[in-house]
């Protein structure tokens, strides 16, 4: 459980940058807010691991960095300024399923029934607490939302599949790197100057380098290392959870019954995908008596955790 708590760490710090973002974060520069979150946070990084890529890391750094940080960020960054803090969030609750079904065929890992049924409850909680007709959430928005949901998705299983063997903190640093260096080139040629920031925008940029980006994706790829991709996904709906009660909470935004009803549904999703109980679903339980010895008849069952 201690790789779930730590996990954990990264949705709900994610959660939080929605509010910070669409509050204090200038709305008009998301190349700029983009790069300003993911250089500095690969730079800390680097100078604690002292490690550069070798062999195939160059590109599989940048490919990372494209996709986990340069494309992410963009999206994620606009669609908190286009959608409320409580609707951005919540479309991201779609991605244990896409990482479960992307995880099936990259790494070998077989969704369990509890992983499915906790993914498609969660999935429910979200559509109830996102079509409310409540207002600002625009279809844009939600594209961009919906985008960085697919993107992260398949960034993150990738970083699963070429992790096995290599420091965590040293690929995270590489690709959070690669991706503000990406940005930048691209933020000035499209956006022209750097915006000028107020010493609140200058605190809210460091917050989300360091808290939201260097510990959040230290903490998500070491989860990803140690649990199965489908369990992490599940942790992920943390994220939305933490953006609607912080909105509602600080922004002043309404719940509604039927999103404290599709809160529920989503805590419900995440408790039924912990490893404990997603291995006694799918029938993992050890039997009465010891374990026979291996021989040459023996195929037990792969399960996501004994792919680990």
């Amino acid at each position: 459980m201690r790789w779930v708590a730590l996990t954990a760490v990264a949705p709900v710090a994610w959660g939080t940058t929605y509010f910070v973002t669409h509050e204090y974060l200038p709305a008009d520069s998301p190349l700029y807010g983009a790069a300003l979150r993911a250089l500095p946070a690969g730079l800390v990084l680097l100078a604690l691991c002292r490690r550069l890529p070798r062999g195939a890391w160059w590109g599989r750094a940048a490919l990372l960095g494209l996709l986990n940080v340069s494309v992410f960020f963009v999206l994620v960054y606009a669609a908190s300024q286009l959608l409320p803090t409580s609707v951005a969030s919540t479309v991201m609750a779609a991605a244990p399923l896409t990482m479960m079904l992307i995880a099936w065929p990259l790494v070998s890992e077989r969704p369990g029934r509890a992983h499915l049924a906790g993914a498609a409850i969660g999935l429910g909680g979200v559509c109830l607490m996102l079509f409310t007709g409540a207002a600002g959430a625009g279809l844009p928005g939600v594209l961009a939302s919906a985008a960085a949901m697919l993107v992260s998705s398949f960034g993150h299983i990738l970083t699963k599949r070429w992790n096995a063997g290599t420091d965590v903190l040293a690929s995270t640093a590489w690709q959070l790197t690669a991706g503000g260096l990406i940005l930048l080139p691209v933020a000035a040629a499209v956006e022209g100057a750097p915006p000028t920031l107020s010493p609140r925008a200058l605190l809210a940029f460091a917050y989300v380098a360091l808290i939201a980006t260097a510990l959040a994706f230290a903490a998500w790829f070491t989860g990803l290392r140690h649990l199965p991709a489908a369990t992490v996904g599940l942790i992920g709906l943390l994220n939305p959870a933490t953006g609607v009660l912080l909105g509602t909470a600080v922004a002043g935004e309404t719940l509604t019954g039927r999103q404290l009803c599709g809160l529920l549904l989503v805590s419900v999703g995440v408790v039924l995908g912990r490893p404990g109980r997603a291995r006694r679903r799918d029938g993992d339980r050890p039997g009465p008596g010891p374990a026979p010895a291996a021989g040459p008849r023996e195929n037990p069952r792969r399960t996501p955790q004994s792919l680990m």
